[in-house]
């Protein structure tokens, strides 16, 4: 050996692999960053249609909506809160302009709640949900459908 301690070379081995894994967890999530912003067939991109749905119902949300909505993104870590908050608002607020309201209702923010939130997650929603004393039993065949987020 040349005289550098074994401990040494472990951790210079472990820090090196800590930090590919950190770049590769960012990498990732840099990149599906990327694909919301791709233009989709209509010539907007996913981002662009959330940023239009949040805009076009910006008055239409009551103080009682708004908190109904914090409650609902209280679950996701602080890091990605406002990311999924403004997705899950868009399509929230998609479904009450395309519904006709004037006003976003509970009964939007629960239906947008289950659109905007993957299948993948439909496990973890349900329970929250139950946790928080929340109906949603008339949205149930929602979770059926296929790829709607």
């Amino acid at each position: 050996m040349n005289g550098t301690p074994n401990w040494f070379m472990f951790f210079i081995l472990f820090w090196a692999v800590v930090m590919v894994g950190f770049m590769a967890i960012g990498g990732f999530f840099m990149f599906r960053k990327f694909l919301k912003v791709l233009p989709q067939r209509d010539g907007k991109s996913k981002l662009d249609w959330q940023n239009y749905w949040v805009e076009r119902s910006r008055g239409m949300w009551s103080e009682d909506s708004k908190a109904f909505l914090e409650q609902l993104v209280s679950p996701v870590p602080k890091a990605f809160r406002d990311i999924a908050r403004h997705s899950i608002a868009a399509k929230i607020a998609q479904v009450a302009v395309e519904s006709g309201s004037t006003e976003v209702t509970r009964e939007h923010c629960i239906k947008g709640y289950i659109l905007a939130t993957p299948k993948r997650d439909y496990r973890s929603l349900r329970q929250f949900l139950d946790k928080q004393g929340i109906d949603y039993s008339a949205y149930q065949h929602l979770f059926q459908q296929e790829n709607h987020a």
